[in-house]
């Protein structure tokens, strides 16, 4: 899969009413964070009607589980049922790589994140909830995998940056 499409991603699950907070490396990188990330990771709400939302974005989506062996992805029974049996969904999108995540390590899911996210408006009237920065940190510490230790120094400076400039604001 070529580069994702965020923006094409995003615009999908927004057009289905589905309720997600985007988190991980792409939530650092909309709060400042100088990092590079190929995918779209969301922790979405949990509840029936929202699974069966985020499964009409994902048949849209024409999402396929992301495989090690198979690069161009495996087919399975995208449904609200399917969607609550797992913890993580690893996906290749037409527009992308997706990954769903309803209980991120540190956290306690949607509720838990929703809770400090800010609305971020991405540009022709696009706006998403996004985790804090402080929460991203939370969640890669926690998860303690050697990709998310090489992160967390910069997210920390970026995130010690923000408070500065907010305390200086005030």
């Amino acid at each position: 899969m070529a580069e994702t499409d965020l923006a094409g991603l995003l615009r999908v699950l927004e057009r289905h009413g589905v309720r997600y907070v985007v988190i991980g490396a792409q939530a650092a990188v909309i709060h400042g964070v100088p990092l590079l990330t190929e995918d779209l990771d969301i922790t979405p709400a949990r509840d029936p009607e929202n699974l069966e939302r985020l499964a009409a974005a994902l048949r849209e989506l024409e999402a396929l589980l992301r495989s090690p062996t198979d690069p161009e992805g495996v087919a399975f029974p995208i449904d609200a049922r399917m969607l609550s049996t797992a913890e993580t969904w690893t996906l290749v999108t037409r527009v992308g790589d997706l990954d769903l995540a309803f209980s991120p390590a540190g956290t306690q899911g949607y509720e838990d994140l929703r809770k400090d996210a800010i609305a971020v408006d991405l540009g022709d009237a696009l706006v998403v909830r996004v985790a804090s920065l402080a929460d991203v940190i939370r969640s890669k510490e926690a998860a303690g995998r050697e990709k998310d230790r090489m992160q967390l120094p910069l997210m920390r400076r970026t995130l010690e940056e923000i408070r500065t400039h907010e305390r200086e604001r005030r």
